[in-house]
């Protein structure tokens, strides 16, 4: 998302991890900014039950299965999935999914869906915590190749099929098939927002269930037990921050185009890992009640003045995570500042304006973030969170 993106009879990587169940298919792609869409094939479903009861299962833990022993993890739409040895290399659709793999202590993925939208800046919160991206592949490359997932040789990929097969023109349930044959399965669940048409017929995960199939799959639930701890502290700790449902403020979320934005998509606050931080914290989204409707839906764009009839008291600015907050206020702010219009709204004359924190949020970047936005819309001063004791436990120090 930029400004506006055969099998043959010798063994395979089946051999080694093998992929059980089934992948439900989808319809119509409601798809990011700039990526083009298109309808696509749909599969058949085994999964169905596992979707209306929203029960998974896995029958091993970090703590109860050796190296050699084989296990199996259930996510919809997926199925359960077998592994025979614990996954090395691997994929990721997205930073929600690449930055829950950090927490885990694991080697960075080998691709994810765009390394600009993979925010590794947030690490540098974090002592002893980075990431090099230098190395890291886009998936998405004007489409996505089939013959990438063969250059990329991971062991898993963590994306939800249907996010393939309703993407883009050409993937079809054999080629995820094929994939999953002669290189490794897929398994993930498309969590960061709740907007596609062809994911409404089967449960979405939260950040932490997401979170905790990972674990499972790579046989580190020990470092998820932790995290899932530290996260409920912070939630105790966040709820003495956020006021009465009465004293807060209106927010509105956008992506702005450019770093002189006039033209603005919106973003109606619902579900999804990109959410999260903003629902946690419990803003009044201020375009919810409008007649504006949410960009994931619609594809449109309002403008100033459109903007300035609703006049949110705060402005939550998507597409500006690259830069720093220095950066931030001498372009973006400076420029509404100085505009004949947007220096009417409230949020710019109150100087309210702010980064609103990246679509693809995983465990460590959410703590980031929420903490970021607590102290810009709550004046909160001090830590949430113990950054060291977030260190501790990627390094299995918990």
């Amino acid at each position: 998302m930029a400004g506006h993106p055969d099998g043959d009879d010798a063994p395979t990587r089946r051999d080694y991890l093998k992929y059980g169940g089934a992948v439900v298919g989808g319809g119509l792609l409601a798809g990011c900014l700039g990526d083009s869409g298109s309808q696509s094939a749909t599969s058949t479903t085994t999964t169905e039950t596992d979707a209306a009861t929203q029960t998974d299962t896995t029958t091993s833990s970090e703590t109860t299965t050796g190296e050699d022993e084989p296990y199996s993890v259930s996510m919809v739409p997926v199925g359960e999935v077998t592994f025979d040895s614990v996954p090395e290399t691997w994929v990721a659709n997205n930073g929600s999914w690449a930055d829950m793999g950090i927490a885990l202590g694991l080697e960075p993925p080998k691709a994810v869906w765009l390394t600009s939208r993979y925010h590794t800046q947030y690490y540098d919160e974090i002592p002893g915590v980075s990431v090099d991206k230098s190395d890291m592949v886009s998936l998405y490359q004007d489409g996505v190749s089939k013959e990438l997932f063969y250059e990329l040789d991971g062991d898993v990929h963590v994306m939800d099929p249907n996010f393939l097969m309703n993407r883009f023109k050409g993937w079809k349930q054999s080629d995820v098939d094929e994939i999953d044959e002669n290189v490794g399965p897929l398994f993930g669940n498309c969590i960061y927002a709740q907007h596609y048409p062809w994911h409404s017929d089967y449960r979405y995960y939260t950040l932490y269930e997401g979170f905790e199939k990972l674990a499972q799959v790579f046989q580190r639930t020990e470092r998820y037990d932790a995290f899932e701890k530290l996260h409920d502290e912070f939630q105790a700790n966040l709820a003495s921050v956020v006021p009465e449902q009465g004293e807060r403020p209106s927010v509105a979320v956008l992506w702005g185009v450019g770093n002189q934005p006039e033209k603005f998509y919106p973003y109606i606050i619902g579900g999804g890992t990109g959410f999260k931080h903003l629902r946690d914290l419990g803003v009044q989204d201020a375009l919810a009640n409008t007649d504006i409707k949410d960009f994931h839906g619609s594809r449109g764009s309002i403008d100033l003045e459109t903007l300035l009839e609703v006049d949110p008291e705060v402005l939550m600015l998507r597409g500006y995570e690259s830069l720093s907050k220095k950066k931030f206020q001498s372009t973006v702010v400076e420029f509404l500042r100085s505009h004949s219009t947007a220096s009417a709204l409230t949020a710019v004359e109150n100087g309210d304006v702010y980064r609103a924190g990246g679509l693809y949020q995983g465990p460590i970047t959410n703590l980031v973030v929420t903490e970021r936005a607590a102290k810009q819309l709550y004046d909160h001063e001090g830590t949430l969170f113990d950054r060291q004791r977030v260190a501790d436990i990627v390094d299995g120090n918990s």
